[in-house]
């Protein structure tokens, strides 16, 4: 005899709930009658904050606050509901406590972001949105609008992080892009320095060598012109010499 394929358990929640319903996959999932006795199928999307008037069951009122989980398993959809059992303070002793076992057996971090510790902060808050909603709707009602404006501010604050984290993330882009161009320009200029010295020793190796042959000539020039007065001296002392002679013989 063939076995029934095991229901996939769903996903722990400290939310409670009642025990799963199975329903037709095709969405006929009841008839009116069972509809009452099993429970309703999950309302639409609802504006946060915006829930109608009180049902007269419990259990409507706690679907349009919290509507129910469904999973398919082998072929079949399951429906779970909010359970409408009213809670003791133990009960909610137990839910700190469970909280706490969540938070430590997930590793939620203590501090700045975690989706896990924000998750579980939310579980816990919609179980006491349950226990109050079960005890007094209309305390449960104002609750709900808590929740759905802290979830508000939360969406808000979480679409200007990441606007931040883009914005930042531009901006290193750009800064890394623009330290890119600045290294290049930086190893242009360095190439052109090294040209430009390397220019600046040619130019000092030309102006040594001309200063040296300028160097050679007038030496050359002035030892030219020692040689020239000194042979214009001994040709001036010959002439004396030579005219002084002529007036001696004369007188």
């Amino acid at each position: 005899m063939a076995t029934a394929p095991s229901m996939a358990a769903p996903p722990e929640s400290l939310l409670r709930y009642c025990p799963p319903v199975l329903v037709s996959r095709r969405g006929d999932r009841a008839s009116a009658g069972a509809r009452s006795a099993k429970g309703t199928p999950s309302p639409p999307p609802r504006t946060p904050g915006a829930v109608s008037p009180s049902p007269k069951h419990p259990q409507e009122l706690l679907n349009a606050i919290l509507p129910p989980r469904e999973w398919e398993e082998a072929q079949k959809l399951w429906v779970q509901e909010v359970s409408t059992a009213p809670s003791t303070r133990r009960d909610v002793v137990q839910l700190q406590e469970q909280l706490d076992r969540q938070l430590q057996q997930r590793q939620a971090r203590e501090t700045g972001l975690c989706p896990v510790r924000r998750e579980l902060y939310t579980q816990c808050f919609d179980e006491l949105i349950r226990q109050t909603t079960v005890s007094c709707a209309e305390r449960g009602l104002l609750l709900l609008r808590v929740r759905d404006e802290l979830q508000l501010t939360l969406a808000a604050y979480q679409a200007l992080y990441e606007s931040s984290v883009a914005f930042g993330v531009r901006k290193a882009l750009q800064a890394e892009q623009g330290k890119t161009l600045m290294e290049k320009r930086i190893a242009e200029l360095e190439q052109e320095r090294r040209e430009l010295e390397k220019q600046v020793s040619e130019e000092k190796a030309k102006c040594e060598a001309i200063e040296q042959q300028e160097i050679e000539r007038r030496e050359i020039e002035e030892k030219k012109h020692n040689e020239e007065v000194l042979f214009l001296k001994r040709t001036n002392q010959q002439l004396k010499s030579q005219l002084e002679s002529i007036i001696a013989a004369k007188s």
